[in-house]
C-alpha cells in the first residue's frame, strides 16, 4: 500500500482539471469510463473555454474582413443656421454695406446613402488570410482539447478504480489478519504459542485496519476528483461500473505510429496553421509599403429645405501611395519576422515531441503489459505461500513471524497487480492521446467492462 502523498505547495489549477457541473442525478449514477469521457467533453473547464476561443477567433476574423467588405451608412440631416458675420471675422464689414451683423436663418438638408469600399489594400488581404489560418489553428486547438479531457478523465476514473481495487484488497487482508489473529490467540490460551506470537498477530491486523481506512480516503479523494473533472453535481453519489479488465492490445510499430501521430495530432495541424498565419501577418506586415486604392460614392437629396431639395452625388476614387511613414513599416517588419521565426521553432519543437510522446507511450504499454503477467503470477504464489505458513503455524511448526511475512508478501503483490493494470490501462489511453486520436482510441481500446 503507497504511502500518504506528501502536500506540495498550491499551483495554478489546470482548466482540464475543472470543470461546470451539471443538474444531480437522483438515486447512485451507474458510471462507466466512456460516459464519463461523454459528460467531460460537455462539462470539463478546459474544452468549453476551448469552444469560447473559436467564437473569440470568427470575431476577429471578422474584424480583418471589415477592411475589405463595402461600407454603407446613412447620414440625413437638417440644420437651421444664424450666424454673425463680426464673430467669423468680417468686424466692420456689415456697417459699411448697411447690412445687419446678424445673418440668417438659413436652413440646410442633406439625405445620401454612402458608400465605401477597398479597391485594393494588399495589407488588408494578407491580415484577413493570417486571421483565417487563426481561426483554423484554434478550431484544431479545441480538437486537442477534446483529447486533453479524455486523458484527464481517463485518468481521473482508472485511478479511482485503482483505488477503489486498493479497499477491496485491504479489506480482504484485514480479514485474514483478524482470522490469524484469532488462530494466534487461541494458541497462546492453549499455550503451545509464546504471547509474543499474539501481540506480533494482533500488530499486522491493527496496520491492516489503518491501511483500510487510508485506503477509503483515498478511494472517496479520487471520486471527488473525478467529480470536479467530468461536471458532476457537488455530493452527486456513483459508483464505477467500469473495472479495468485486462485486455491486451494489438502491437503497433513506432514507424507506423508516428506517421499516424503527425497526420492525425491537432495541436500539430494547430502549430501548421500558426505558421501560416505567421507567414501572411508578416506579408501584411511588408505590404505597408505598398498603394492601396478604394472608392467612395454617395447618392441622395440636398437643399435648403426638403419641399425644395435636389438631387446629390459625389463619386471619387483614392490612390494612397506611402512615401514615408516614420519607420513603421520596418518596425511592423521585425515583429513579424520575429513571430514567424517562433512559430517554425515550436511546430519543430512539437514535432520533437510528439516523437517522445509516441515512442513512451509505446514503451510503457509494453513495460506494463509485462508486470500485469508478473504480478499476476507474483499474486497466486503469494498466497499459496500464505496458505502454507498459516497451515505451518497451526500445526505449531513455526510462529507467526513467517506468517506475517507471508501477509505482507500477498499485500505487495495485490499492490504491484493494481498499479501495473492501473499503469497499463493508462497507458493505452496515454498512446491513443499520442496519436491525436484520444476519443476513438478509448472505445477501440475498452471494449468490455
Amino acid at each position: 500500500m503507497p504511502n500518504a502523498p506528501t502536500p506540495s505547495p498550491p499551483a495554478a489549477q489546470s482548466p482540464f482539471a475543472g470543470s461546470v457541473a451539471s443538474k444531480a442525478v437522483p438515486g447512485v449514477l451507474q458510471l462507466s469510463l466512456q460516459e464519463a469521457i461523454d459528460r467531460g467533453l460537455k462539462q470539463n473547464l478546459g474544452v468549453l473555454l476551448s469552444n469560447a476561443d473559436i467564437r473569440s477567433s470568427r470575431g476577429q476574423r471578422w474584424e480583418q474582413l471589415s477592411a475589405l467588405l463595402p461600407h454603407v451608412t446613412a447620414e440625413p440631416y437638417v440644420a437651421a443656421t444664424k450666424v454673425n458675420i463680426d464673430e467669423l471675422g468680417f468686424a466692420g464689414l456689415g456697417a459699411l454695406l448697411h447690412l445687419s451683423p446678424s445673418v440668417g436663418p438659413f436652413s440646410y438638408f442633406d439625405a445620401r446613402a454612402n458608400l465605401s469600399q477597398t479597391l485594393f489594400d494588399w495589407k488588408s488581404i494578407n491580415n484577413t488570410r493570417a486571421a483565417s489560418q487563426s481561426l483554423k489553428s484554434t478550431e484544431y486547438t479545441y480538437k486537442d482539447a477534446r483529447d486533453l479531457v479524455v486523458q484527464a478523465v481517463g485518468f481521473a476514473y482508472l485511478q479511482a478504480v485503482a483505488d477503489e481495487a486498493r479497499v477491496e484488497t485491504a479489506a480482504a487482508q484485514v480479514e485474514s489478519a483478524k482470522a490469524v489473529y484469532s488462530q494466534a490467540s487461541d494458541q497462546v490460551k492453549a499455550g503451545t504459542s509464546p504471547e509474543i506470537d499474539g501481540l506480533r498477530a494482533k500488530v499486522e491486523m491493527q496496520t491492516r485496519q489503518q491501511q483500510l481506512i487510508q485506503a477509503r480516503n483515498d478511494f472517496a479523494i479520487q471520486k471527488l476528483t473525478v467529480t470536479r473533472v467530468i461536471g458532476l453535481a457537488p455530493g452527486q453519489e456513483f459508483e464505477l461500473t467500469d473495472k479495468s479488465l485486462y485486455q491486451p492490445l494489438e502491437a503497433l510499430t513506432v514507424e507506423a505510429a508516428l506517421q499516424r501521430a503527425y497526420i492525425s495530432r491537432s495541436d500539430y495541424q494547430a502549430a501548421m496553421a500558426e505558421v501560416r498565419a505567421a507567414e501572411f501577418s508578416r506579408r501584411a506586415a511588408w505590404a505597408g509599403y505598398f498603394p492601396s486604392l478604394s472608392f467612395n460614392a454617395d447618392y441622395g437629396t440636398g437643399g435648403a429645405h426638403p419641399s425644395n431639395a435636389t438631387q446629390v452625388y459625389d463619386v471619387r476614387g483614392t490612390l494612397s501611395i506611402p512615401i514615408f511613414q516614420g519607420g513603421s513599416v520596418h518596425g511592423d517588419t521585425l515583429q513579424a519576422d520575429a513571430r514567424l521565426v517562433q512559430s517554425r521553432e515550436r511546430l519543430e519543437n512539437l514535432r520533437g515531441q510528439i516523437d517522445s510522446d509516441v515512442r513512451t507511450a509505446l514503451l510503457n504499454l509494453q513495460s506494463s503489459a509485462e508486470q500485469v503477467e508478473v504480478a499476476r503470477s507474483n499474486i497466486d504464489l503469494a498466497e499459496a505461500t500464505l496458505t502454507q505458513s498459516r497451515d505451518r503455524f497451526s500445526a505449531g511448526v513455526t510462529d507467526t513471524v513467517e506468517v506475517v511475512q507471508s501477509q505482507e508478501t500477498v499485500s505487495s503483490a495485490h499492490e504491484q497487480y493494481i498499479s501495473s493494470l492501473y499503469s497499463y490501462n493508462y497507458a493505452k489511453i496515454s498512446l491513443a492521446r499520442a496519436l491525436g486520436t484520444a476519443e476513438e482510441g478509448v472505445k477501440e481500446y475498452f471494449k468490455g467492462k
